[in-house]
């Protein structure tokens, strides 16, 4: 499967930023083979193992916080598969507003 885990930030000041993960296939279509993705936050997250089983905006997990960090994520396909992916997250004040490479 062709999937990349991607992040979009939004800079709010003091340190701060609201950011989503999500997962982005080129266009090949195997967003639609997804079932469910599974993200794992750093530990200091409140929850910090969280499900997302909408498909809108490539399973888009959204929240908040002050640093970066490796994200893990489990992708569980609809054929039983289950596929590891990582992607340390990219923020930046300039410019405010992004998304990851």
């Amino acid at each position: 499967m062709n999937l990349k885990l991607r992040n979009r930030w939004r800079y709010k000041g003091n340190d701060r930023w609201e950011w989503e993960a999500f997962l982005d296939d080129g266009g090949t279509g195997d967003l639609k083979k997804v079932d469910h993705v599974e993200y794992v936050l750093h530990e200091t997250f409140p929850n910090p193992v969280r499900t997302v089983k909408d498909p809108k905006g490539g399973f888009a997990l959204k929240t908040s916080g002050w640093g970066i960090f490796e994200l893990k994520v489990f992708v569980y396909t609809k054929s039983g598969e289950k596929l590891k992916l990582t992607h340390m997250l990219e923020f930046a004040q300039d410019p405010p507003v992004g998304v990851s490479g």
